[in-house]
């Protein structure tokens, strides 16, 4: 089977890490997978992007086109990209009444299969004919490494406790003034507060297993990647309940759902600080490891072949 993915290409360090993931697991699964990567941001790039992979796709046969994010997808259906596969990622299906209008206007007309990440995005499109397909966790990479030695790659005071923000403080969605001021309550100079942002990704399990409590504070998410890496890395987690936050983290030790209230937000850091040794989320996201989720892709191709 030969698929290509479609998705921007204008994160800083090339193709978002959790599709090129995606697609690392499927090549492993013997499917040979390509990129078309839409360069430029806004409008302009998606609307360039139209007529470029249409080109593209004169010259190059796949089975399954598969576009990630909302306006990947509007691009690959305006092409003519068929059979179009499209994930959408969180913040399409939670968007104001006007864009999630035309997400659902495409969804009904020109996507052949549309994929959501958790049971929240599900209710929220409100569509019954959609696939509920987490993202994955790579298992091999997010890994326990010793704390030692993963606070030599990330420099961080060993003397201290730490406290890791999952997502760059400017993102408003991720909501970093409820993880600041829950910081602030704690009132304490032993603790410390870091932001994970524009990390390479081969180096993000060495800041996840140099944390003591990795936090999510956001407003909304589909299904996030963050909260299963810092799980499959066993480090205690506090996060609000957004997306399949609650699934995940099931009933695992040290791991916590809070409100959105600052107070109990602190609370709950400091019970996640208190926790001794390392949680056993591991064992809770092996059903969610990457080639487990592309095995499930790849049946929701076939079954889209079928219809075609």
């Amino acid at each position: 089977m030969k698929v290509l993915f479609v998705s921007s290409g204008n994160n800083r360090y090339g193709i978002s890490p959790i599709i090129k993931n995606q697609g690392d697991s499927l090549v492993k699964e013997g499917v040979e997978v390509d990129y078309f990567t839409i360069k430029g941001k806004g409008l302009k790039g998606y609307i360039k992007a139209i007529f470029e992979l249409r080109e593209y796709l004169k010259n190059n046969h796949y089975d399954i086109i598969h576009a990630h994010y909302w306006l990947s997808g509007i691009s690959a259906a305006l092409s003519g990209a068929k059979p179009l596969v499209v994930s959408l990622m969180g913040d399409d299906v939670k968007a104001n009444g006007v864009f999630r209008a035309i997400v659902s206007f495409f969804h009904s007309f020109f996507w052949d299969k549309t994929i959501v990440k958790s049971k929240d995005m599900y209710k929220s499109f409100g569509k019954k004919d959609v696939a509920i397909i987490p993202n994955g966790v790579d298992l091999e990479k997010f890994r326990p490494i010793e704390k030692k030695f993963a606070l030599e790659v990330t420099g961080w005071d060993e003397n201290k406790r730490h406290i890791l923000f999952t997502a760059n403080p400017k993102r408003e969605v991720k909501n970093f003034a409820l993880t600041k001021e829950a910081f602030e309550l704690l009132n304490s100079d032993e603790i410390e507060l870091h932001a994970l942002v524009d990390i390479p990704n081969e180096k993000v399990p060495f800041f996840y297993n140099s944390a003591d409590v990795v936090v999510m504070s956001s407003l909304w998410e589909g299904s996030p990647n963050a909260i299963k890496e810092a799980m499959a890395c066993n480090i205690p987690i506090v996060s609000t309940d957004v997306g399949d936050v609650k699934d995940v983290i099931g009933d695992t030790k040290g791991c916590y759902v809070s409100s959105a209230n600052a107070r109990e937000f602190a609370y709950f850091i400091k019970e996640a600080l208190a926790f001794k040794g390392r949680t056993n989320g591991r064992e809770h996201v092996r059903a969610l490891s990457s080639l487990n989720i592309a095995q499930v892709l790849i049946a929701l191709y076939n079954r889209v072949l079928k219809g075609k």
